[in-house]
């Protein structure tokens, strides 16, 4: 081993030279490329680009030139004018922009109900702990003087805001922008529907319209002149659709037996229809109207209390440390402010008027699927109606039931008509309210 140490250290420096590049010349070679840099596209490109990753986008169909309004070729083959397309789009656009809109306005409305109601019980019990610091200071100095001033002067605050509130309920505003909102979006996820599928004609744009303006008119953003009645006379259920000229007028040929077959429909699927718009009319629509009456009832008896109370506890401060009653005017300012206190926050920390909202649109709620039901029962034509299968479908969603546990209900609704059977004529249609 030393030896071969040795020779090693003998080798000339030449030949270690050697040695040392050849071995340098076996390692792997670098390719040196060129750089590249990323190809900017232009405008009409990048607009293209955009309008492929759109959510307006139409899998289904292609489209051609659009500048120069040229047909585009739906799922069916049918032609299209991508002039209904824009359309639907913009209509789609309004959508989405009244979602927004009234998304903000509810969170401000129910930011109003709790302002007003923490502000209000605020002033009704610094208001009466005034009097009854007033009643114990009596004797006529200045401190008794300015304490029931304060007293008086909050209670007829409260009493004037009171009164603002329980006109314009901000709960119940609450609900009807929640319900707005909600609504738009199943419009917006119906439009978006269609325009996926490529099936858009003059009727899908003008019924979205009126659809839209219908929703505009059923939950109005002002406060001023177009607010909702919140104490109406007659209670009814909410109507947030448009109407139609079809719904009614056809009503005396439910009973004939010649109808037409087809599209799903038959026979049998028309009289379950039947009879779950009976059950409907009669427990379901019925039974939230009866709840609307009694929240109606309660909310209109708090609104009234409450300023009364509120005033009838100022003339109390007002009289507190007299010579006649004095003792019993701060009794009075007293307990009616703490019963004020009580009455508003049953009101708005309870949200009665949002209740009653609720309340009347589970009513709403059970009336447009009746009138649904009635229009494809009516319609002779059984082209022009909705498929029997998918209504039925939708049907059974829509009450939270299986199709077995539907076909049962109608079953058990006509029986009870007949009077063959009682113990399921308290059974509802409905299982979701």
């Amino acid at each position: 081993m030393a030896a071969v140490q040795a020779s090693s250290l003998l080798l000339p420096l030449n030949s270690q030279r050697r040695i040392i590049v050849g071995a340098s010349t076996n390692a792997p070679r670098v390719k040196i490329r060129p750089l590249s840099f990323p190809k900017f596209p232009s405008t009409r490109d990048l607009s293209d680009e955009l309008f492929k990753r759109s959510q307006y986008k139409i899998p289904t169909t292609t489209v051609h030139n659009l500048d120069n309004r040229s047909l585009v070729s739906g799922i069916n083959g049918s032609p299209l004018d991508p002039v209904l397309i824009s359309k639907l789009c913009a209509v789609l656009e309004a959508v989405a922009d009244r979602i927004e809109m009234h998304e903000n306005v509810g969170v401000q409305r129910d930011n109003w109900n709790h302002l007003m109601l923490t502000s209000i019980n605020g002033m009704t019990l610094t208001a009466s702990t005034m009097a009854a610091l007033a009643a114990a200071a009596a004797g006529g100095d200045s401190s008794s003087l300015a304490l029931k001033i304060a007293s008086v002067s909050l209670y007829l605050g409260a009493t004037f805001l009171l009164m603002i509130v329980n006109k314009i309920q901000p709960s119940q505003l609450g609900e009807e922008q929640r319900n707005a909102a909600r609504l738009f979006k199943q419009l917006h996820r119906q439009i978006e529907s269609r325009l996926k599928l490529g099936v858009v004609s003059l009727d899908d744009v003008s019924e979205a319209m009126e659809n839209v303006l219908a929703l505009d008119k059923a939950y109005p953003l002002p406060l001023l002149g177009s607010m909702l009645e919140k104490f109406p006379s007659v209670v009814e259920p909410a109507t947030w659709w448009p109407l139609r000229k079809h719904e009614r007028g056809n009503e005396t040929k439910i009973g004939n037996v010649n109808r037409k077959t087809g599209n799903g429909w038959n026979r049998k699927l028309e009289e379950e229809m039947r009879g779950i718009v009976g059950t409907l009319r009669r427990k379901d629509m019925d039974e939230y109207l009866r709840l609307s009456k009694k929240a109606l009832k309660l909310n209109k008896m708090l609104a009234i209390s409450g300023p009364l109370l509120t005033t009838l506890a100022a003339l109390g401060s007002g009289f507190v440390g007299t010579s006649q009653g004095g003792s019993w005017a701060a009794m009075v300012a007293i307990v009616a402010g703490v019963l004020s206190t009580l009455v508003n926050t049953i009101e708005h920390g309870g949200q009665v008027g949002m209740v009653f909202e609720m309340y009347r649109n589970n009513a709403g709620y059970f009336k447009l699927m009746e009138e649904i039901l009635e229009a494809n029962i009516n319609e002779e034509d059984v082209s022009r109606r909705e498929n029997g299968d998918v209504l039925e479908l939708k049907v059974a969603l829509q009450l939270g039931r299986s199709l077995s546990e539907l076909k049962q209900l109608a079953t058990s609704s006509s029986s009870s008509t007949n009077g063959d059977d009682r113990s399921h004529a308290e059974e509802f249609a409905s299982k979701i309210f």
